[in-house]
């Protein structure tokens, strides 16, 4: 079984997921296999400036019953054309050999809570290198990160997004062996998630079972 979550690095509900992505894959570690893929957002989807940008922090904050308000200061509208590079540099990190979640949690950390301004390549690089621990080099990484490869992956990865037709981050897209699949849009709470799981888990041991006592189905 495989859970893909469909992300953007600097989202805040993505933010408030991070403690239920944790969870499941402590909750199912070795039953089920875990990759995390960034989906961009579109244009219309960013805040038009700061001070809408801490309304919807208020309002996720205030849902979350967070105790501390998310940090805005790193947002800046992004320019025609222009996408913020944390996404990028957390993707670029990963093939270079920093898979996981520690990279691309440090800059959403950086963002969300500190107010570091990972929009900027610069910035990005730095605390993507910060939270490696020395494993990677920043000239690489921002070859990396402003490649056309990477940035063709990124879209195709956010094509795929959209093919589920659902528009809200996080996601988490549930597929089994047997066939069955589940997708959850912009939901934070692992209990309808968790339960998903066992029960697809349970499905997929069931057909293993019967396919143990009585073969394959006949060819006609």
């Amino acid at each position: 079984m495989k859970i893909t979550y469909f992300l953007e690095v600097t989202s805040s509900w993505c933010f408030w997921s991070e403690p239920m992505w944790a969870e499941l894959q402590r909750r199912f570690a070795g039953r089920v296999d875990f990759t995390w893929k960034v989906a961009k957002m579109r244009p219309e989807d960013w805040p038009l400036s700061r001070s809408q940008c801490d309304w919807f922090y208020r309002r996720s904050g205030t849902v979350m019953r967070s105790p501390f308000m998310l940090n805005s200061e790193w947002f800046e509208p992004p320019a025609p054309g222009t996408y913020p590079a944390a996404s990028y540099v957390a993707e670029a990190a990963r093939d270079l050999g920093c898979g996981g979640d520690t990279v691309r949690l440090a800059l959403s950390h950086a963002a969300e809570r500190e107010g570091r301004k990972v929009g900027r390549m610069e910035v990005a690089v730095a605390v993507a290198v910060e939270a490696a621990g020395g494993r990677l080099d920043a000239r690489r990484l921002r070859e990396r990160a402003e490649s056309p490869e990477l940035a063709a992956r990124i879209e195709a990865q956010t094509q795929e997004f959209f093919s589920h037709q659902i528009n809200q981050r996080p996601a988490f897209v549930l597929t089994d062996d047997i066939g069955d699949k589940a997708v959850f849009s912009g939901l934070v709470r692992i209990e309808p998630v968790a339960a998903t799981v066992e029960a697809m888990l349970a499905d997929t041991a069931a057909y293993a079972s019967y396919q143990a006592h009585f073969g394959r189905p006949p060819a006609t």
